[in-house]
């Protein structure tokens, strides 16, 4: 008795370990009607900066070189295009020639920069890219304070033609050049550089034309939100069981009918390729048999095929040449299997003519026997 209770048990248990595998295999060979995407989502973002800037002038490079730091907040709102607004500013200096003299000032500026996304312009959108280059462009207020030194340098006789004393107000244009350095999802370490050019009396010089300042930045990019969401892919329908058989009922026995001419029904297959392809696939391969087994049983019946491509990918010339390529491939396939050429008649449509409301299955060849 026990020995049948285990028995039970075991057999119990290796139905369900079949049925749980039956599920799983007929999940994998579900047909991918359209693969996953990745989708881009409008977002925030904030950049956090530092580093030096240079202001053009007669001295030494290097004894220009002032401290900088900027924050910048923004919305993106397509993979290419952002706006950004920020504040920026430290200090700024400037350069008396004889006797070699640099003063500095102080300065904050306020700025409005419309960025393109370089690296999704040219290689397409993808979130998870290391390296995202952008380039921006925009204007500016620049507000300066701290003139001090020039101002001095002016009273013991070094006559600076365009010397202001309390503030100065400019504005300013600027573009420049950045990348992006992705660390995770919402983190990026940023490295950008950019050109800032205003009123000739920014550095209370004259010079006869606009006074220029760069600036060589690092810092952080924060991405706030999700910034991107990837889609499941979509599969076709799984085909319905088929129908129980009608119960046949008894019937007496009479004189059968003289026969009638038997009517040979018209056969129909749509067979379904993939995007930019014309190879038969494995899941189709039974449509082409059922054909080929239909030929062969009406030897006077006759196939037409006719190719098409969707009109939503690719061109006018290349669905025209893939719909005819897709006609002719099923045309091989039944003359491989011993279907003469003369029963067979090849059309084609490219995208000029959609047969079916969904675009994927207008990637198909039509074949009609009869």
């Amino acid at each position: 008795m026990k020995l049948r209770r285990n028995l039970t048990a075991l057999v119990l248990g290796l139905s369900t370990i079949a049925a749980f595998a039956q599920t799983d295999g007929n999940t994998e060979t579900r047909q991918i009607k359209e693969e996953g995407k990745t989708v881009f989502n409008p977002h925030w973002f904030m950049q956090v900066q530092a580093g030096a800037s240079h202001t053009v002038g007669e001295a030494k490079f290097g004894d220009l070189i002032s401290p900088a730091a900027a924050l910048n907040f923004g919305y993106q709102f397509t993979p290419l295009w952002g706006l950004r607004a920020g504040l920026s500013g430290w200090e700024a200096k400037g350069a008396w020639v004889s006797p070699e003299t640099i003063y500095k000032y102080n300065y904050l500026q306020g700025n409005v920069d419309a960025t393109l996304d370089l690296s999704n312009l040219f290689c397409g959108y993808n979130p998870t890219r290391f390296f995202n280059a952008y380039l921006f462009g925009g204007i500016g207020v620049n507000g300066a304070f701290n003139n001090d030194e020039a101002v001095a340098l002016n009273d013991a006789g070094h006559r600076l033609e365009y010397l202001w004393r309390d503030s100065k107000v400019n504005v300013v244009g600027r573009f420049g050049l950045g990348t992006n350095l992705r660390i995770s999802d919402h983190v990026f370490f940023n490295i950008e550089v950019n050109a800032n050019t205003m009123s000739d009396k920014y550095n209370s010089k004259k010079a006869g034309n606009s006074d220029w300042q760069f600036n060589a930045l690092a810092g952080f990019t924060f991405k706030f939100g999700k910034t991107y969401t990837r889609t499941e892919p979509v599969y076709y329908e799984p085909a319905p069981a088929p129908a129980p058989a009608p119960v046949v009922e008894e019937k007496k026995e009479e004189p059968a009918p003289a026969p009638e001419p038997v009517k040979v029904q018209p056969m129909r297959q749509n067979i379904f390729f993939l995007i930019n392809s014309s190879e038969i696939r494995t899941s189709e391969q039974s449509k082409v048999n059922n054909l080929i087994a239909y030929l062969k049983e009406h030897t006077d019946a006759k196939v037409s095929l006719c190719g098409y491509a969707d009109k939503n990918t690719g061109n006018a010339r290349i669905n025209k040449k893939l719909s005819q390529e897709r006609a002719e491939a099923v045309a091989e396939a039944l003359k491989a299997e011993g279907i003469a050429a003369d029963r067979i008649t090849i059309d084609y449509k490219g995208d000029t003519e959609q047969p079916f409301n969904v675009i994927e299955e207008n990637r198909v060849t039509i074949c009609i026997a009869e």
